[in-house]
């Protein structure tokens, strides 16, 4: 961090939070791994930095208090009875040492029995078996709540269907994780490339990617796997053995498959050994794993450490740096994200790393590229990073040709030639077209249907994807042109929905400037800036010929801000499109502030849920009124409005003295 001052500390704070969101997103809904894992833990422990200096910061929604992850909706959703906690990561001896004496210290005691087993790089599961049946099986989502696969993962051949012997409870939930075998691995993408389709990148995709195939007769044709390693809901608890390590014996003798690699440990030293050990068999080791995880053998000292809300206090995962190689960079090309983010990113010769040919690897951004000196002709080293996205990592500059020219970061987009720009103080550069560039097309779409901004009922992911790739609509202007037929003529549309939809693109010609501008997507511009840009400018005209100083002028817009908007209006592409859409019957009102004195310049904090009104609609009226609405508690709070199942902020205000209203008081201030 450049700055430790409390503002820019906040301020990065925040970023974080957006950052590790969008990052959790694209890891686990997507399947889309956007940074390597080490990058991510970098950012994830400057967080839990950042929440250690700073506990006032943090609320329910800080990604410290929750495990990545949200179901799909093509899936029923599953409550997970007992939670399915991440664990948290070590990678160095010192965190090792750390972590002992923890456990010895919240145990009162000088010694501690471990379980050390190996960290598979696959999907977690929780398999459900009722009086010995398997009733039910669920993917870990958000830890709370994932997907039911129960159809998919009765394909599985290493999963009984019903449990063997005798001595088998009445509740058993066994805690697990789907993988593939490489041989298996490479068989299945070697038939693939046979039949000319696509192949898996790596086994954990292809894991991921087979388990969660709505058609389960498409999952039975893949060779999945599957190894037993945790416990969840059990019933009766008597059943329970006293250690980790009679647990996963029990499983065996339920006819699970549970690893052999695993040994109990009694001591910092023989948990480096282990760690070293299946370090170095990890390449001869017939499936991928990522580390090793440490857990008390005890249950009743597992119990009396106990949780925090991430992770259990009682287990560590210890992973291993990731795999490398040298090889030879044939080019550096660009590629432009769904967000119109310039990533670099170098053609290789063909190399193996980690049992995966690795033909392309980021190279992140053009400070990396210039830092780490990066050429076409270099011999370069190159490692899976996380052992799945594939990085340079250094350069083996004595082997560099003489002829080599240094990057060049393109000035137009490759995709639409709008101008790239890079904002001060930013690392990632990025296309200007945002509302042209097909590349952040469907992105763009779908941000413009959004509730809070044209809020187009019906316009969601699906229904963007088709109408992009069958080039129905390029942007966001083209909505306003669709006609019956082709709506109807969508996948799963029919006549009713296809007239549903466009009397809701109708219905959006009429709403406020503030949403307008909200839903163009400009970088840095939320709903309460885009508010402030209609309150001061009137008409998208004026804010599309406002100069730097006309910008500044705006109420809580800086220099970042102002340059950003001012990069989007420079674009004849995205002016283009605002004219087509202004031109296509728009009707922009400019809602004016019934400025109330008993809240004009009070910060509030919603939470709960209200007897006649959504939080939303609460904190429009606040805002008209020029309330301020934040979204955590601190002494700067003013009102904090609870409704039923308030949360921890109510609990924040009460330690805090902020007065706590309900709804009926808000109203009764706003009058």
């Amino acid at each position: 961090m450049s700055s430790n001052s409390p503002t820019n500390l906040a301020e990065r704070y925040s970023f974080l939070q957006m950052e590790l969101a969008r990052l959790e997103h694209a890891y686990y809904v997507l399947d889309n791994p956007l940074l390597p894992d080490i990058e991510y833990d970098k950012l994830y422990r400057e967080l839990l930095e950042i929440e250690a200096a700073h506990p006032e910061w943090v609320t329910p929604e800080s990604l410290s208090q929750r495990v990545g992850g949200v179901a799909l909706k093509e899936f029923d959703s599953v409550t997970h009875e007992v939670p399915m906690l991440s664990l948290n990561n070590a990678f160095e001896e010192a965190e090792l040492v750390a972590f002992d004496r923890r456990c010895r210290e919240g145990l009162h005691t000088d010694h501690v029995a471990y379980a050390g087993e190996l960290k598979f790089d696959g999907l977690a599961i929780s398999l459900r078996y009722e009086n010995g049946s398997l009733v039910r099986a669920a993917t870990r989502g958000d830890g709370a709540s994932g997907e039911d696969v129960t159809a998919n993962i009765k394909t599985i051949r290493a999963i009984p269907l019903r449990l063997a012997g005798k001595d088998i409870p009445k509740v058993l939930e066994i805690r697990g994780e789907v993988f593939m075998y490489l041989k298996d691995f490479q068989k299945m993408n070697q038939q693939a490339a046979a039949l000319g389709e696509k192949e898996f990148a790596n086994p954990r995709n292809a894991a991921a990617g087979s388990l969660r195939q709505l058609d389960s007769k498409i999952t039975a044709k893949r060779p999945l796997s599957f190894f037993a390693y945790g416990l969840g809901a059990l019933e009766p608890q008597s059943w329970l053995p006293k250690t980790h390590e009679e647990l996963l014996n029990k499983y065996v003798e339920l006819g699970l498959p549970v690893c052999s690699e695993r040994k109990v440990l009694h001591s910092v030293q023989e948990i480096l050994d282990f760690y070293n050990a299946i370090g170095a068999k990890r390449d001869a080791l017939p499936y991928d794993i990522d580390g090793v995880v440490y857990k008390v053998n005890s249950f009743a000292e597992q119990a009396k450490l106990g949780y925090v809300s991430r992770a259990p206090r009682f287990a560590l995962a210890h992973k291993y740096p990731a795999q490398e190689a040298l090889t030879t960079v044939l080019g550096i090309d660009v590629q432009v994200g769904r967000t119109g983010a310039i990533t670099p990113v170098a053609r290789l010769a063909p190399v193996e790393v980690g049992g995966v040919t690795v033909t392309n690897a980021t190279l992140h951004n053009e400070d990396e590229v210039r830092r780490k000196d990066v050429r076409i002709g270099d011999t370069v080293s190159v490692r899976r990073a996380g052992d799945v996205i594939p990085e340079v990592v250094s350069v083996i500059k004595d082997r560099r040709p003489s002829d080599t020219k240094e990057f060049q970061m393109p000035t137009r987009c490759p995709v639409c030639d709008s101008h790239i720009e890079r904002l001060a103080d930013e690392a990632v550069a990025r296309c200007s077209g945002g509302l042209f560039c097909g590349a952040q097309r469907k992105q763009a779409l779908i941000h413009f249907a959004h509730r809070r901004a044209m809020d187009i009922e019906g316009l969601g992911e699906k229904i963007v994807d088709q109408l992009v790739d069958q080039n129905l609509v390029r942007t966001p202007a083209d909505l306003y042109r669709l006609g019956f037929t082709a709506l109807a003529n969508l996948e799963r549309m029919g006549e009713k929905s296809a007239d549903n939809l466009i009397q809701a693109i109708n219905q959006s010609r009429n709403t406020t400037l503030a949403r307008f501008i909200f839903a163009l997507g400009i970088r840095h511009v939320g709903e309460t800036t885009a508010k402030d840009l209609a309150n001061h400018f009137q008409s998208m005209h004026a804010l599309m010929d406002a100069n730097m100083e006309e910008l500044l002028s705006v109420k809580d817009v800086g220099p970042v801000v102002a340059d950003s908007i001012l990069s989007f209006m420079e674009e004849a592409h995205n002016r283009e499109v605002i004219e087509q859409l202004l031109a296509s019957g728009m009707q922009l009102a400019v809602e004016e502030k019934v400025i109330s004195a008993a809240v004009a310049g009070k910060t509030f904090v919603l939470t709960g849920t209200f007897p006649t009104m959504t939080r939303d609609e609460a904190k429009d009226l606040l805002e008209k009124a020029g309330a301020k609405v934040a979204g955590s508690v601190s002494k700067k709070t003013d009102y904090v409005v609870a409704g039923a199942d308030a949360g921890s902020k109510l609990t924040k205000a009460e330690e805090l003295g902020v007065p706590v209203i309900d709804e009926a008081g808000m109203l009764e201030l706003l009058k």
